[in-house]
C-alpha cells in the first residue's frame, strides 16, 4: 500500500471497520514516516475522545427550524398539488393544479406513472396528492379549447413558484398567436433582455406548462424548429395542428 492510501484508512482503523487492517499495519511497520504520523494521529484522536460532549445551545434548534421553513417557503415544497390524467389528441397528459390554476403539465413519453409524477414534483417543488380519476371541468375545458383552437375559453395558470424572469418569458410566449411563430430573439426583446436569447431558450426548456404556455411556437432565427423537450416531431405536430405553414411564414417571421 502507498502512504496516501494508508492515511485514508486511519479513521476506519480506530473503529475496527477497515477491511485492509493487516495491510495497513504491515505498511506502518515498514514505513517510519507513516508510523510517526499515525502515532500523532492516535494521540490527537485520544485527546478529542476525552473532551466532554457539550449539549447544543437551546437557541440552535429553533434557528435550524426557522431556516428550514424559510427554504421551504422559497421552494414552495410545503405546498401540495392535485394531479390527474387527461387523454389528449397527442397522448396522455399528467396535469397538476391548485385553486390558483394549472401548475404543471407533463406529456407522457412512455414513462411509468410514478416517474411522471416524480418528474413533475421535482419541477414545481411540490408534493403530489393521490391521483384523481378525472381532471376538474375547468381544466378539461381549457385543454379542449387548446386542442380545438377555440379562443373563447381561458384557463388560469399558477406561475407563483417561478422566478420573475421565467414568468416574464412565459407570459410573453403565451401572447404568440395560434398558427404563428416567433424567434428566441423576439422573445428576449419582449421581456426587455434583447441579448438574453440563450437565457430565454433555457427558460423555455424548463417550461412547466407546455401547450398552454406555447413554447412550441418559438423557433430559431433561421426558421428552424430547433429543439423541443418532447422532441421536434411533437413540436411539428403541434404547429401543424395549429395551422402553421412553415414555408409560407418563414420570411415573415418576427425575429426582433
Amino acid at each position: 500500500m502507498r502512504c496516501r492510501e494508508v492515511v485514508a484508512c486511519w479513521d476506519d482503523m480506530r473503529s475496527g471497520a477497515e477491511p485492509r487492517r493487516e495491510h495497513v499495519l504491515a505498511h506502518l511497520r515498514a514505513c517510519a514516516d507513516c508510523q510517526a504520523a499515525y502515532a500523532e494521529f492516535e494521540g490527537v484522536a485520544y485527546c478529542l475522545s476525552c473532551l466532554p460532549v457539550a449539549p447544543p445551545p437551546q437557541s440552535l434548534v429553533p434557528r435550524i427550524m426557522a431556516h428550514i421553513r424559510e427554504q421551504c417557503e422559497q421552494l414552495h415544497v410545503h405546498e401540495s398539488v392535485s394531479v390527474a390524467i387527461y387523454q389528449a389528441p397527442i397522448g396522455r397528459l399528467l396535469v397538476a393544479y391548485r385553486d390558483a390554476g394549472i401548475t404543471a403539465i407533463r406529456v407522457d413519453r412512455g414513462e411509468e406513472l410514478h416517474e411522471l409524477v416524480a418528474a413533475l414534483e421535482r419541477r414545481i417543488h411540490a408534493v403530489a396528492l393521490p391521483l384523481q380519476q378525472h381532471v376538474p371541468a375547468w381544466v378539461r375545458q381549457g385543454l379542449e379549447a387548446f386542442f380545438s383552437g377555440r379562443s373563447d375559453v381561458s384557463v388560469p395558470l399558477d406561475l407563483a413558484y417561478l422566478t420573475e424572469f421565467e414568468r416574464a418569458v412565459f407570459e410573453a410566449a403565451a401572447r404568440i398567436p395560434r398558427g404563428e411563430v416567433r424567434s428566441y430573439g423576439w422573445l428576449a426583446s419582449e421581456v426587455g433582455r434583447p441579448n438574453a436569447a440563450r437565457a430565454v431558450g433555457q427558460a423555455l426548456a424548463n417550461n412547466p406548462i407546455p401547450l398552454l404556455i406555447p413554447c412550441h411556437r418559438v423557433i430559431d432565427c433561421k426558421g428552424r424548429l430547433h429543439r423541443y423537450v418532447y422532441g421536434v416531431e411533437l413540436k411539428r405536430r403541434l404547429l401543424d395542428l395549429e395551422g402553421y405553414q412553415q414555408e409560407e411564414t418563414r420570411a415573415g417571421m418576427r425575429t426582433s
